[in-house]
């Protein structure tokens, strides 16, 4: 395998996946209360995968020529984070819940599959990104195979080591203050995500 290609769709993948967003917001949240870490990170990596493989297969050039695929794909997306980040802010100030060592579950693995469907499929910056980006970058890589690799095994190595190093804060998550904190944080992260989705 082309280890060059392979590294520069690492590189690309991890890039593009690591700054702070709905999805990633979402999978820290399950991290934090160990809800079904292992099917939400599952689910958003092998979404991811197969996205970039679409991209790199030349998927790219369909959205290109059909850009209203994007647009449905933007006013879901809006609806769907002005939603989710009401009930968050909801939460901040209504409810009281602390992170008890037992870790119990409190949310269904169907509803947590479908909060990640839409953190993931309802958002048009991932379309832009993997299939276009992503797609138009791998033009340039001598194996597509190892470039595609690299950008999959990134995304595989950040969802799941965010999911599970976010053990690491449980401490702090104990209190209920800090969950209310959480909750404002990503409700008005999820406000603020819709509205710079519905000016774009």
């Amino acid at each position: 395998m082309n280890f060059t290609d392979y590294s520069a769709g690492f590189l690309l993948g991890l890039s593009l996946i690591i700054a702070i967003g709905s999805q990633n917001a979402f999978v820290l949240k399950q991290g934090l209360k160990r809800e079904h870490i292992f099917f939400v990170c599952l689910f958003c990596a092998v979404s991811d995968a197969i996205l970039i493989s679409s991209g790199v297969a030349g998927f790219g050039a369909v959205t290109a020529h059909y850009p209203q695929v994007v647009n449905i794909a933007k006013i879901a997306g809006v609806v769907f984070l002005l939603g989710y980040g009401l009930q968050s802010l909801y939460a901040s100030v209504r409810l009281s819940h602390a992170l008890t060592v037992d870790g119990q579950v409190v949310t269904s693995l169907k509803k947590a599959l479908l909060l990640c469907f839409g953190f993931t499929w309802l958002n048009p910056h991932v379309y832009l990104d993997t299939l276009v980006l992503v797609g138009m970058v791998s033009t340039g890589a001598s194996s597509k195979l190892a470039f595609t690799v690299g950008a999959v095994s990134a995304s595989f190595f950040f969802f799941f080591a965010l999911g599970y190093g976010a053990r690491l804060l449980r401490p702090l998550f104990a209190k209920p203050k800090a969950w209310n904190i959480l909750d404002a944080l990503v409700g008005f992260l999820m406000l603020y995500l819709a509205w710079h989705l519905y000016q774009s």
